[in-house]
């Protein structure tokens, strides 16, 4: 990627000492956009706010361009355009109303508009790289038409400036405005106008969402400034030429897309030529507003979020806000660029983890609510377990928000949102898991509701509403509740009118934490009953537990795992290996009606490791500490662990409950030095609107989190020092390591595990996990590290993380 120019170097340095406050240092310095943007990563590296709506990028021809961008400079640019996801599979979402700067058409006729005939090359650095940079806020590239475009956006808005090289040829500087090619190229119903007085072009249609069943509308307006030498100030100019395309053929002087013979499926769009600028280089700024009401909201949106086409001005604004959420975390870096690799991967994936969802207030087409609205939810599913655990910790008042528009969401469509894109519901991957990020928040701040505008009552109304009524299609809102409540599980052989009968078997394990995330609000709201009826609810995992289950060719310790089971109550079988690298039938386990195994996206093997609210009774059921841990090292070593799905992203960390937390230290640190870097291929897989950022952020810091209780298991820091500003508790909580000698390079060994923690000078009882009041009060622990590997909790019982069956979150 290339360099940043030396202005801009001396604007944004930064001092490679430890980051003391968010006013010290200029934390987005520290990250890395293009990590993970080849390789599967579908990494979003383009301009945007913290869970801002627009996040305006560069499109490619790559296969994975599901965030539209690809590292990899082979791939063609089709345009630049204003709606994307961070990390996501499935269909190609989003990606609208590309922009696209043509300056070699020796006509207006004769320029190429239809999205294969127009698409270039970038140019190319020496290192084979493309010519493109990126930090928080900004997005750049020359392409291979001596054109450099640069990004930067506000909320609903973004603002291009495309500098065009200075001709005399004649050729003029002319600006595609693509009404209709999405990611998915599933438009309908375009509309379009231009005005040939001011180039303004205004537009929408209908698209397909990425992930469900629905169809969505969205506008754009279009507006644009020239900036006819270096020292001129941007300025209103009318059009040189302008008109409509239709697929790969413009005409002059078109206005409507009502005067072109558009068909179902058509490539339409505007072309806006100006006059080029005397023996020097032509600016040219695109400002587009977005909205999912109108084309006039949308210019509204424009008009009012970046009002001057002041593009420098924008860039910063959406740098400050960047610094002030991730600057909220610091660390303190040793001497060496294993360190400053590290520090970049910790707040790269920080970053990540602030993309989605986003914020599209304001924009919601269905209901009219003075309530916030979030969308891209992507999934739910993938987020639950650490997004919103690392939110809580930094960025509470940004949780509430969303809180409050999930809440606002299920008010009016009866159901937390689970997996949502561009105002629609898409498909359910695991449970209903609104509830761990509702429970989660509500646990963490109960006693900040009311300060942070959330009700407890509808909040906790929402959280019974999925675990107690039925919805019309359990494939996109709530549970089977049904069968649920009848059985304590989902019959493999129930067949019901509401639903795809697939994933039952995981479906079930997810209501089952679902429920205990909701026991653990209702027992805060003093509902003693309704606490006693979900942690109830919370232990049906067992009736999925087939003891007598073994691994084809496994060791004689791993015995017994959650199976499918028939409405008669006897076990069907589902080979183990399933859905596994090892699988001889090499099923996916995804999507799929037919898929009537049980799981979803992962082995028998791996599901039955997930009951994070009871380990204990998991241990017994896999008899005792010493089966366990073998069963966890047969797991990791014999590649059942995946790390790129999130239901087995706890399985490093579970040797705590075995009293081994050395062993749990030193599989996530090899977790971390096998799957991931600083390279654009650095992710294992998808990262899953930020559910990967936010997990690898965990590693890194020394800790995984469980949601909706109080506890945080703890490890040891890949730093000296890290700390952690909450502006809501107005407290600061750091965690050092003690004689830090570093990290080992391949994750084994070493003097990282350990062996003692104070809070405040004082001893803690365990080396296992912290409780959430060292966040909530502020504190200072303090890590004593060692090389012994098999250094246990502790010397009592309750050093032992908390489980349910062993009273541990009475």
């Amino acid at each position: 990627m290339r360099e940043l120019p030396f202005l801009f170097l001396i604007l944004f340095r930064v001092s490679n000492s430890l980051a003391q406050s968010s006013d010290a240092v200029d934390t987005s310095s520290f990250v890395d956009l293009f990590i993970g943007t080849t390789n599967g990563g579908h990494v979003f590296p383009g301009a945007t706010l913290p869970h801002g709506m627009v996040k305006v990028g560069m499109d490619t021809d790559s296969p994975g361009n599901h965030a539209g961008y690809d590292a990899n400079s082979t791939f063609r640019v089709t345009g630049f355009s204003h709606l994307h996801d961070d990390g996501t599979g499935g269909g190609v979402p989003l990606s609208h109303f590309k922009i696209f700067p043509s300056p070699n058409c020796t006509s207006f006729e004769s320029c190429d508009t239809s999205l294969d005939a127009r698409k270039v090359l970038r140019k190319i650095l020496s290192n084979g790289s493309p010519d493109d940079f990126a930090s928080p806020g900004y997005f750049s590239t020359n392409l291979s038409t001596g054109v450099r475009v640069e990004l930067t956006a506000t909320r609903r808005t973004s603002l291009q400036r495309h500098t065009f090289p200075s001709r005399s040829d004649g050729r003029v500087p002319r600006i595609n405005v693509d009404i209709t090619n999405d990611g998915q190229q599933s438009s309908t119903v375009p509309s379009m106008i231009v005005n040939p007085n001011t180039g303004r072009v205004m537009g929408g249609a209908q698209f397909q969402a990425s992930f469900g069943p629905g169809r969505y509308s969205v506008f754009a307006c279009v507006d644009f400034r020239v900036q006819a030498s270096s020292s001129g100030a941007p300025a209103a100019v009318k059009p040189a030429e302008f008109g409509s395309w239709l697929g790969n053929t413009p005409v002059r002087n078109i206005t409507n897309a009502k005067q072109t013979y558009r068909g179902f499926g058509s490539q339409l769009g505007a072309l806006v030529a100006f006059s080029p600028a005397h023996n020097s280089q032509t600016v040219v700024l695109v400002r587009t507003g977005i909205s999912f009401i109108s084309s006039a909201q949308a210019c509204s949106n424009a008009e009012s979020e970046i009002p001057n086409f002041d593009f420098d001005g924008t860039r910063d604004a959406a740098r400050a806000e960047w610094n002030d959420v991730l600057g909220r975390i610091s660390v303190q870096v040793a001497p060496g660029t294993e360190q400053q690799d590290m520090r970049t991967l910790l707040y790269s994936s920080l970053y990540r983890s602030h993309i989605s969802p986003a914020d599209y207030t304001g924009e919601n087409p269905n209901w009219s609510s003075s309530e916030p609205y979030y969308d891209s939810f992507y999934c739910n599913w993938d987020t639950y377990r650490t997004l919103y655990p690392l939110m809580a910790m930094h960025n509470p008042e940004r949780f509430a928000l969303i809180v409050r528009g999930m809440i606002n969401i299920q008010q009016h469509e009866g159901w937390l949102p689970e997996c949502r894109g561009a105002t629609q519901q898409q498909f359910i991957q695991g449970g209903s898991n609104g509830d761990p990020i509702v429970s989660e928040f509500f646990v963490k701040y109960a006693k900040h509701v009311s300060s942070l505008n959330v009700s407890a009552d509808a909040l906790y109304a929402a959280l019974v509403a999925d675990a107690e009524t039925l919805p019309p299609d359990w494939d996109l809102q709530g549970r089977q509740v049904d069968a649920w409540h009848q059985f304590g599980y989902i019959p493999q052989d129930l067949v019901e009118p509401g639903g795809t009968p697939s994933k039952v078997v995981s479906r079930a394990l997810e209501y089952a934490f679902d429920d205990f995330t909701i026991s653990q609000v209702a027992k805060l709201l003093n509902k003693t009953d309704d606490a006693k009826k979900y942690v109830g609810r919370a232990s049906n995992f067992v009736n999925n537990w087939d003891a007598n289950i073994t691994v084809p060719g496994g060791p004689q310790s791993v015995k017994g795992m959650m199976q499918p089971r028939l409405i008669d109550g006897t076990f069907n079988l589902t080979d183990p290996r399933h859905c596994s690298v090892n699988d001889p039938t090499h099923a996916t386990c995804f999507l799929d009606g037919s898929n009537r195994d049980g799981f979803y996206e992962g082995s028998p093997i791996l599901y039955s490791q997930y009951v994070p609210q009871d380990n204990a009774k998991l241990i017994q059921l896999q008899g005792g500490t010493t089966n366990f841990i073998e069963r966890l090292d047969f797991i990791i070593d014999n590649g059942y662990f995946d790390v790129t799905d999130e239901p087995g992203q706890q399985v490093p960390f579970m040797y705590h409950y075995a009293n081994r937390p050395g062993l749990s230290t030193q599989r996530s640190r090899q977790t971390i030095a096998q799957f991931f870097n600083t390279s654009t291929s650095g992710l294992p897989g998808n990262d899953d609107s930020g559910a990967m950022g936010s997990y690898a952020f965990f590693y890194l810091v020394g800790m995984y989190p469980l949601p909706a209780t109080r506890q945080v298991l703890l490890s040891s820091p890949f730093f000296p020092s890290i700390s952690f500003q909450n502006p809501i508790f107005n407290t600061t909580t750091t965690i050092r390591a003690k004689n830090f000698s570093g990290n080992p390079a391949n994750g084994t060994g070493g003097a990282v595990f350990v062996k003692s923690v104070t809070i405040n000078g004082i001893p803690w009882k365990s080396t296992c996990f912290l409780d959430w009041d060292v966040f909530e009060q502020g504190a200072t622990i303090e890590l004593g590290l060692t090389n012994d590997i098999t250094v246990p909790c502790g010397s009592t019982p309750d050093a032992l993380p908390p489980s349910l069956s062993t009273g541990g979150y009475d």
